[in-house]
């Protein structure tokens, strides 16, 4: 509930804090199609950009096998 609260508070009170989000990916790292925790900055319109970090080669290939694993879960799920 604090990091609700905190995500809140950002958007009303147009702060433009930096916080992790879960974001749909359009592109960004590479991944398209998805919800992903990244850092996300937020305002009066709410998510007002996704912010791109520049990661490891290990990074990315964990970000991308952890991808990996949510897509076949979702494939899974049939609603």
């Amino acid at each position: 509930s604090s990091a609700t609260a905190q995500m809140v508070e950002s958007i009303v009170l147009d702060q433009k804090r930096l916080l992790p989000c879960a974001a749909w990916l359009d592109g960004e790292y590479g991944l398209s199609g998805m919800y992903c925790g990244v850092p996300c900055k937020l305002g009066k319109n709410g998510l007002e950009k996704i912010i791109e970090v520049e990661l490891t080669g290990d990074e990315k290939a964990a970000l991308k096998k952890s991808a990996e694993a949510v897509k076949q879960t979702m494939a899974a799920v049939t609603l």
